[in-house]
Parts: C-alpha cells; structure tokens; sequence
C-alpha cells in the first residue's frame, strides 16, 4: 500500500581503463598545483634562513624573533651572544636570528 514496488535496473556498463585515468586526473592536478603554489616555496624559505643562520660571523648585526637588533659577540655552535646596547649581551639560540643586517645599520 504505502512501499511502491521495486524494479530491478540493469548495471551500467563497465567503466574502461581510460574513464578511470581521467577520474583520477583532477586529482593529480591538484597536487601538482599544491605542491608549486605552497610547498615548494616553503622549502625554498627554509632553505635560504638554514643557509643564513649557517652563514654567522661574529661582528654581524642582526634582527632576532623577538625583534631585537644587535651584533654578535661569541658565537657557539647552537647558542650566540648578541650585544644589544654597551656592555649589556643577551644569550639567544641561532635559530632566533630572523634576518642580518647590512654592517653599519647597528650604531653605537
């Protein structure tokens, strides 16, 4: 009364290699736009701030996390001290440093 009737429906014909190639298409599109647009060039960054932190001499002046300006004064394998006004040194870890300044930007 209330349950109409069922009719049985014939499968859809099966699918050939190439229809199931071009499914997977749009997918494969979008990691290789993903990987261009966002991975890539964030590798890029941390490549060039790994080459820049490894590139520290004492005597340069550079900007920390905390946006502090000062020179370095020691420098130690995972850890520097930055001098940041005269006779006053902080200790900060290399990776803190965010960006090196031109020599002279720093005056005293």
């Amino acid at each position: 009364m209330f349950i109409s009737e069922a009719f049985a429906q014939t499968a859809p014909a099966a699918a050939g290699p190439e229809s199931s190639l071009m499914s997977l298409l749009p997918l494969v599109l979008m990691f290789v736009v993903l990987y261009f647009i966002m991975i890539r060039p964030q590798m890029k960054r941390q490549k060039e701030s790994k080459a820049m932190i490894d590139a520290l001499a004492k005597g340069d002046e550079v900007i920390t996390s905390g946006g502090m300006i000062g020179r370095i004064s020691k420098l130690g394998d995972t850890y520097m001290h930055v001098e940041v006004a005269s006779g006053v040194e902080i200790q900060i870890q290399r990776g803190a440093v965010v960006q090196v300044l031109p020599k002279g930007t720093y005056g005293k």
